[in-house]
């Protein structure tokens, strides 16, 4: 018989951060600056070149789209995303299962928002930008916001994939998770960045090199909740 997926086994969880509260304090996100004690980080990686012009809907622009929408990128060994397959990309709760050494952790974050516009750069060029932010709930270790979002210049047809993010040590009861916490905390953090990177990088590559189409709106399938990679699913599996 085979196993149910993630979001059914971790229903329990999924229901209780749906109803959970940030947190940090929304009213305030113009006070999270370096010089008040919070991490603010910028990545990027380029991703591959598109004709200029609109996105092409079987580019890297799109596929790249596809991957951030099912939150595939981050390293299954680190980060795992359990979210319901049907639930609009901005209601999304996740329960974020993370792993370091023996330890499992789980964690809950909501989307705050999702980006999908024309913007204008300071050159007066205009790019397509795609992406959402997740939000850190009770209990996280971490308080903050991530954005994560797809660009694409419209004149020069560069595509690439950028993740900001704000962050601060969270309040952790567990004396013992607090200390490694804070000696390995950021480690981990530019773990994930570098990571995923990496990661969006090379399924964007394969997704062209096969030629991948995408699936008409009522024709498309469900969200994957988890990798559909096969060795991120078969270590998946093992941790069941």
């Amino acid at each position: 018989m085979p196993k149910p997926p993630l979001y059914q086994l971790q229903k329990a969880r999924l229901d209780a951060y749906t109803k959970a509260g940030y947190n940090f304090d929304l009213t305030r996100t113009h006070e999270y600056t370096t010089e008040n004690g919070w991490r603010v980080d910028d990545y990027e990686t380029e991703l591959p070149l598109e004709a200029p012009g609109p996105p092409d809907p079987h580019g890297s622009w799109a596929a790249a789209r596809e991957v951030l929408r099912n939150y595939t990128f981050p390293p299954p060994d680190l980060i795992t995303g359990i979210f319901l397959p049907d639930q609009p990309l901005e209601q999304r709760v996740m329960v974020l299962r993370g792993r370091f050494l023996l330890f499992t952790f789980w964690f809950g974050v909501r989307i705050g928002g999702v980006t999908d516009e024309r913007q204008t750069l300071p050159t007066g060029e205009q790019e397509q930008v795609w992406g959402y932010n997740y939000r850190t709930l009770e209990g996280h270790f971490e308080r903050g916001q991530i954005d994560f979002t797809i660009h694409k210049n419209l004149t020069t047809g560069r595509v690439r994939f950028h993740v900001h993010a704000f962050s601060q040590t969270g309040r952790i009861s567990n004396p013992f998770y607090w200390i490694g916490f804070r000696l390995f905390g950021r480690m981990l953090q530019r773990k994930f960045a570098r990571e995923s990177m990496r990661r969006m990088k090379e399924q964007v590559a394969e997704m062209l090199r096969k030629g991948w189409q995408a699936p008409a709106p009522q024709d498309a399938p469900p969200v994957q909740a988890v990798s559909a990679e096969p060795d991120a699913q078969e270590q998946l599996d093992k941790s069941r």
